[in-house]
């Protein structure tokens, strides 16, 4: 089955220094390349910042479009993985190994999968 690992941080937070950063992107390619040796992913990105997004609503057939995030929350979407797991257990384990875990949020999205009739 697949699930989406979808990371989500405050931009507000902390500061990391060049060195922390260079780390976490270190291990974040090292973590791609455990999940390819394992032919379990399948796609992920890291996000700009929530401040360039577009929202496009359609309301009474007129397209409306809002600069920026359009919800006020704290932890904005930052990037994510799309793999392939077992079951939940799987993907969770896999979830806690992103390195981004000690400051961020893993959210575990199942995938539906209409050829199965899911």
């Amino acid at each position: 089955m697949k699930y989406a690992l979808l990371i989500f941080s405050s931009e507000d937070g902390p500061q990391l220094s060049d060195a922390e950063v260079a780390e976490m992107y270190a291990g974040h390619e090292k973590f791609g390349r455990e999940l390819g040796a394992l032919g379990k992913i399948h796609g992920g990105a890291e996000l700009q910042s929530s401040a360039t997004a577009t929202v496009v609503r359609v309301r009474s057939g007129e397209t409306i479009t809002t600069d920026g995030p359009f919800m006020e929350t704290k932890e904005q979407l930052g990037g994510f993985y799309l793999i392939e797991a077992d079951d939940l257990d799987e993907a969770m384990q896999w979830a806690a190994k992103i390195p981004a875990t000690a400051t961020t949020s893993i959210e575990i999205r199942p995938i539906v999968d209409h050829s199965s009739g899911d």
